[in-house]
């Protein structure tokens, strides 16, 4: 394994863990415990999926460079893409629309139930199987 190879196979490997474990179990875990709000819940939310979002771009970052130096096979740069496409499509057209929303329920207002969060799930949950796909050519090639 080249130290290109390694890198984006390591960087593939802890966007994964981040999401899955940001995505799929801090967030639902947080409206369940006691005493937590919806506008709490909400605010927190916001400062993890700001942070996240600007860790998974800089793993983005470096998996494209990785990716260029090291030239893996062409189904990982695919599926890298298919990761990197789907964070870009979060970032710009889906947390802004949560983020309007969450701005009027954190304002004292109401706001109606939104099916965005589903958007949102959606594009993590094909993120994810393309995040375990890259890692996985990775480590084959």
């Amino acid at each position: 394994m080249t130290p290109a190879s390694a890198v984006s196979t390591a960087v593939t490997f802890v966007w994964l863990g981040m999401v899955l474990a940001i995505s799929f179990m801090e967030t639902p875990l947080k409206f369940r415990a006691p005493d937590v709000t919806l506008r709490i819940g909400l605010g927190i939310g916001r400062l993890v999926f700001r942070a996240l979002n600007i860790a998974e771009a800089i793993l983005a970052a470096v998996l494209v460079i990785a990716i260029i130096v090291g030239s893996p096979r062409t189904g990982a740069i695919i599926a890298g893409c298919v990761a990197i496409v789907m964070l870009a499509v979060q970032i710009a057209v889906v947390r802004p629309r949560l983020s309007r929303r969450s701005d009027r329920i954190l304002a004292g207002g109401d706001a109606p139930r939104s099916r965005t969060h589903y958007v949102y799930v959606g594009l993590e949950t094909v993120k994810v199987i393309a995040l375990i796909m890259t890692g996985s050519l990775l480590l084959a090639s």
